[in-house]
């Protein structure tokens, strides 16, 4: 204590002992106005009973803690100060009696402010020539953290604490209304929820977790002692060092002997209790999303979070947001399903697991249609902030960090890998972008049995650089071949989704709009996140123009695409990626931000439609589906759910994907280089299928989903279109059979490639694929005769084979 401070308590003091011997009767609920405006005139503030009684009592920051989707498993925890409010029967009572043993042995006697602990202060620290006992009350002490906690200026929090008697006689004066307000429970509650206890530990119950991992309520003598002997001074008292364990100790034993001379012990209490070897665990609590339970768990935590700091309700700036998510003591059950996540972390380090030897990223992202709620995001990567923890990360991919030995983000990363943000804008997905052609088309009156006739080579009307790699040779049309020659032939939505024809999907964007089809990814959900597709994405002009999207030429996220086709499974109903269920308040309020936020972006007919055309790929199908071909056809077998999706390439094979859902769970899978988009390593659907489809299985087992079946499209037009009868051509030339089918309104092509059996002569016309019916402006194909008169698989009226359905 400085000279003056010890002097004014000196007169303070002296009048207040003066009084008493003199018979004078001190008044309980405040001191002697004279006494204490002489005090306060030497301490150079107003008097003290014009002093303010009124004190904003501010909660103190609390943790929150973060759970997965059963509202049990602990997810994480976040916070500022480690502190958790316990109400006061939910404490021990040795805890009680410590914290009075060894701060205020006359709490329940006076009134807020001890006077005659400020004459006996005042006698022991003359005669000690220091500061050797002090006069402050919990009462006090409370008042001095409350000011502190609800201060709003930085240079309030300095005044609550500094010492000076301006200080002392305001939390005098406020103690005295506290004390009179509270009542001593509420007072004694408030202060222990409050105290700081060291190593992070903020308030009792923190206090009981971090150095003995139990509840407050559970505390036995000994270790209520020495927590209430660390409030003093936690760092010179702390039993967690070499240097503090013996001072710990010693304190602690000071305050059981208090609490035998408050009477809260007997004597065979005391000595039991000081005989107990001291030990304590000192851990501190996990805080953030490096220190989740389980460290594949991170990067969901880091979506969380990053969902958190977006959000407006939680505060204007970005400051605000973190403040109340680490200080608000919220209790938030997110979206993650625990059995879903290790199902997908399982998947992914089967089929490529983690390690510093190989960049690639195995990226697999789950969501439940019709809610947004994410259950799963796992990767091959450790969820850490420093590059070179062990095992140390390897040399970028990208050739020019490489020549500057930057390390990558292999095998540890916090980067956002499979929800976007900061520098990672996405990967191509391939085709898996049909869909949204698919859904443009659907949309535009195009029925799923509309047929194109896909050539090997397709010449398109978008624009490209002239003579570039993607370009007719000698043109500036932009000109796209399949994967085979194979895929060549007469296609509908089914068969051209199933088998993933390029020289399909293109002319049908022609004929829906691209710039329709870069909205239908817009509205179920794709965002652009690299400056290059924005700019085009978001120009309509422009889109119209970027012929090569339906090929998945555009950046996107596992995630993003995952829920892009759940919202297809969902009807058309999209819903935003929301990481949280329940968001619960100290008070057990619960805040609607939380809620799914969800709106139509698809016709539920275009959308069942859709989804009866992504079943093909898989080798599932409805009673509606035509489907012909199938890039990943095991699928529906090894899941055992009704699926849809689609596989996807990039090309050079710079990415693999996969999408498989059913109506309760959507899994998106990329296999990628997110360090240099340009790899020169192929990724390879043998990883990446299984580990996507492997986890539908296993998450919907772990989620004990039933089996529910894709509801088919029931417009008939959406199946059929207008369809219109062909005309017979049987044995007409050729030239007259394609002016006679052009004349009817078909789009007319001559297959002379493979000549059929028909009793008509040799070069005329066999019949047609298809026969009978189907869509108008649909592609009629002229089957050729060989003339060997045998009756074959010809579709005409002479012919003997089975006749095909409308669209082939």
């Amino acid at each position: 204590m400085r000279r003056r401070d010890h002097n004014i308590f000196a007169n303070a003091a002296s009048l207040i002992i003066c009084g008493v011997l003199a018979g004078v009767v001190v008044a309980a609920a405040a001191f002697p106005a004279v006494a204490m405006s002489g005090l306060a005139a030497k301490a150079g503030v107003e008097t003290f009973d014009k002093l303010p009684t009124e004190l904003t009592l501010k909660r103190p920051p609390q943790i929150s803690y973060i759970y997965a989707s059963d509202g049990k498993k602990p997810l994480a925890t976040m916070y500022d100060e480690n502190r958790r409010d316990v109400d006061l029967k939910d404490m021990s009572k040795f805890m009680q009696d410590a914290i009075i043993a060894a701060e205020d042995h006359n709490f329940y006697k006076h009134n807020g402010v001890d006077i005659k602990g400020i004459g006996r202060a005042f006698v022991a620290n003359n005669q000690a020539g220091e500061t050797a006992q002090g006069a402050s009350t919990l009462t006090m002490q409370y008042v001095r953290l409350a000011i502190a906690y609800s201060a709003t200026d930085p240079q309030d929090v300095v005044a609550a604490t500094e010492d000076t008697p301006q200080r002392k006689i305001r939390e005098m004066r406020y103690a005295l209304q506290i004390d009179k307000e509270l009542g001593k429970a509420e007072i004694l509650e408030r202060y222990l929820n409050t105290a700081p206890f060291g190593a992070g530990a903020y308030g009792v119950y923190a206090a009981s977790q971090v150095y003995f991992s139990k509840e407050p309520k559970n505390l036995t003598i000994e270790e209520a002692a020495l927590l209430a002997g660390m409030v003093k001074a936690p760092s010179e008292f702390d039993p967690t060092t070499q240097d503090g364990y013996p001072q710990a100790v010693a304190r602690r034993n000071y305050v059981i002997d208090n609490m035998f001379e408050i009477g809260a012990i007997t004597a065979e209490q005391r000595d039991k209790a000081k005989a107990v070897k001291l030990t304590v665990k000192g851990k501190r609590a996990p805080n953030g999303c490096v220190a989740t339970t389980k460290n594949s768990w991170g990067f969901f935590c880091d979506f969380f979070y990053r969902w958190w700091m977006d959000q407006e309700s939680f505060g204007a700036t970005t400051y605000d947001r973190e403040r109340r998510l680490k200080s608000g003591g919220y209790k938030i059950i997110t979206s993650l399903d625990a059995g879903v996540q290790d199902a997908a972390k399982a998947n992914v380090e089967q089929y490529y697991k983690t390690g510093k030897n190989h960049p690639n990223a195995l990226m697999v992202a789950a969501i439940e249609p019709g809610t947004g709620y994410v259950r799963a995001l796992a990767v091959n990567r450790n969820y850490k902030l420093d590059p070179t923890d062990k095992p140390q990360n390897g040399i970028s991919t990208d050739p020019a960090k490489k020549k500057r030995k930057v390390r990558g983000t292999y095998p540890n990363t916090t980067n956002p890998l499979l929800t976007g943000g900061g520098d990672i804008t996405g990967y191509q997905a391939g085709s898996t972008f049909k869909i949204f052609t698919l859904v443009a088309a659907l949309e535009k009156g195009f029925p799923l049995s509309y047929t194109i006739k896909a050539e090997p080579v397709f010449k398109s009307k978008y624009i490209v650089e002239f003579n570039g790699p993607s370009a007719c040779p000698g043109t500036n049309k932009y000109c796209p071949q399949n994967a085979s020659a194979s895929m060549a032939g007469v296609h509908d939505m089914w068969s051209g989704f199933g088998a993933s024809v390029n020289t399909f999907f293109v002319p049908l964007e022609q004929a829906a709009g691209a710039a329709n089809v870069v909205d239908a990814a817009k509205r179920m959900g794709i965002k652009f996140r690299a400056k290059s597709d924005a700019v085009i994405a978001n120009n309509r002009d422009g889109a119209d123009q970027w012929g090569a999207f339906t090929l998945g030429v555009s950046a996107t996220t596992p995630l993003d695409l995952a829920n892009a086709y759940a919202t297809l499974a969902a009807d058309g109903r999209y819903c935003e990626p929301n990481p949280v269920q329940a968001i619960i308040a100290p008070d057990g309020a619960k805040l609607d931000v939380a809620a799914p936020r969800c709106r139509k972006a698809v016709d539920q007919e275009v959308a069942r439609a859709a989804v009866d055309a992504a079943r093909c790929p898989l080798g599932d199908s409805s009673s509606k589906s035509r489907c012909r071909g199938a890039t990943a056809r095991a699928v529906h077998d090894i899941v055992g759910y009704p699926v849809a999706g689609k596989s996807g390439t990039t090309d050079s094979e710079k990415t693999a994907s996969l999408v498989t859902m059913t109506k309760q769970l959507a899994v998106a899978g990329i296999m990628a280089d997110p360090d240099w988009a340009e790899t020169t390593h192929n990724m390879e659907h043998d990883i990446v299928n299984p580990a996507v489809y492997e986890t539908l299985r296993d998450g919907m087992k772990a989620m004990k989903a039933p089996k529910k079946n894709f509801t088919p499209p029931s417009n008939t037009k959406m199946i059929e279109g207008d369809q219109r009868s062909i005309p017979n051509v049987e044995c007409q030339s050729v030239d007259a059979a394609r002016s006679r089918l052009e004349g009817a309104g078909f789009e007319v092509d001559v297959d002379r490639t493979t000549p059929i059996d028909s009793k008509c002569p040799e070069g005329t016309a066999a019949g047609t694929s298809p026969d009978g019916r189907t869509i108008k402006g649909g592609v009629v194909v002229i089957q050729v005769s060989n003339g060997k008169g045998a009756g074959g698989p010809g579709n005409g009226p002479g012919g003997t084979g089975p006749p095909r359905r409308p669209g082939g």
